[in-house]
């Protein structure tokens, strides 16, 4: 797997991390982990579609919420 990002928040929990795995099957490339050691597996079209979804200001309102 490649790490892509690094999501560091304000806690010292460690960060969720974004990476690809060319390896895996075409509808699991995309891995994302959480602090917790969990992980979501999706493919790529599926991941630029939250994407496109950021890009496109439909996911600022949650991410305001603390």
């Amino acid at each position: 797997m490649r790490s892509i990002a690094r999501f560091c928040g304000q806690c010292s929990c460690g960060c969720p991390e974004l990476f690809v795995d060319p390896a895996a099957p075409e509808d699991r490339q995309v891995v994302i982990t959480d602090d917790f050691g969990q992980r979501v597996e999706m493919s790529l079209d599926q991941f630029a579609s939250i994407v496109e979804a950021a890009k496109a200001g439909s996911l600022d309102e949650p991410a305001l919420v603390h």
